[in-house]
């Protein structure tokens, strides 16, 4: 029984989603389709990519992964079907599976070529699906695509880190559900570059000195819960994820705010770390 997962910025108010998992549902016998997300930004690759790469790996070996962001056929917007980590993915070459892939090299890419026998006015559901049911049944990549050795490539989204290595400067890759701010800075490259120094989070206005390992850990329960800091308290941690996040403990953003909006961050804004 094929599992497949889908991965779009079609939002649920049109039919798009619908639709895909109909033309599944019709091509194969009883696909388990699961909904990783479609609540992306529109065309946000760094969004996507952040999403996937932090659900794929939850899912048993040979899961396909369809990804409908920016999926429009063009010139400089070819399509691709890739076998990596064990999974396949099937996307656009627009740098989303670059971004999935920076520290697992795939085994296998193939940029399809089955256009010219399919309708072709919906990509997701025209070309995506008919490829997902090729490897369902066992076909081949080569079958679908010829095999190419590298993909499009996002590098604008990596943290920075001076000459002096006393400082990492990142960006905001992604912001959740609760209005937490994600940014690119691994705890790998925290702990690399600051060797245990001490140090200061810069973003915008609001400064932190110090990472606690979770939410949890930013209270104190030694004293009296009427007397604690606790919601609308703010820190940093590394999420289960190992990046940086900008956090507001318990926050809603429907209602007191968030770290996003209390510290006033978006999409690609810059956080600064120097250490001392």
């Amino acid at each position: 029984m094929p599992i497949i997962t889908l991965t779009t910025d079609f939002g649920l108010k049109d039919h798009s989603v619908a639709a895909v998992k109909g033309a599944l549902l019709c091509e194969l016998k009883q696909p388990q389709i699961v909904d990783i997300s479609h609540d992306i930004s529109p065309f946000n690759y760094t969004e996507a990519a952040y999403i996937i790469k932090n659900a794929y790996h939850n899912f048993p070996e040979n899961t396909i992964h369809i990804i409908g962001v920016d999926s429009e056929l063009t010139p400089e917007n070819k399509h691709l079907a890739i076998y990596l980590d064990g999974h396949y993915f099937i996307c656009a070459n627009n740098g989303i599976l670059s971004l999935i892939s920076s520290e697992i090299k795939p085994d296998k890419i193939v940029e399809i070529n089955i256009h010219d026998t399919l309708e072709n006015k919906f990509c997701v559901l025209d070309v995506f699906v008919s490829v997902a049911a090729h490897i369902c049944r066992g076909g081949d990549l080569d079958v679908i695509g010829k095999p190419i050795l590298s993909m499009q490539e996002l590098t604008y989204v990596k943290p920075s880190v001076n000459q002096q290595e006393n400082q990492i400067i990142g960006h905001v890759i992604y912001i959740d559900n609760f209005g937490n701010v994600v940014s690119n800075i691994s705890r790998k490259l925290f702990n690399t570059i600051g060797k245990g120094r001490e140090f200061v989070i810069s973003a915008r206005s609001t400064k932190f000195h110090k990472v606690y390992k979770n939410y949890s850990k930013a209270i104190n329960y030694d004293i009296p819960k009427e007397k604690r800091e606790m919601e609308g308290k703010k820190l940093a941690l590394f999420n289960s994820s190992a990046f940086l996040e900008l956090a507001i403990y318990k926050s809603n953003p429907l209602s007191v705010g968030s770290a996003a909006s209390l510290f006033g961050l978006k999409y690609l804004d810059t956080l600064t770390i120097k250490f001392l």
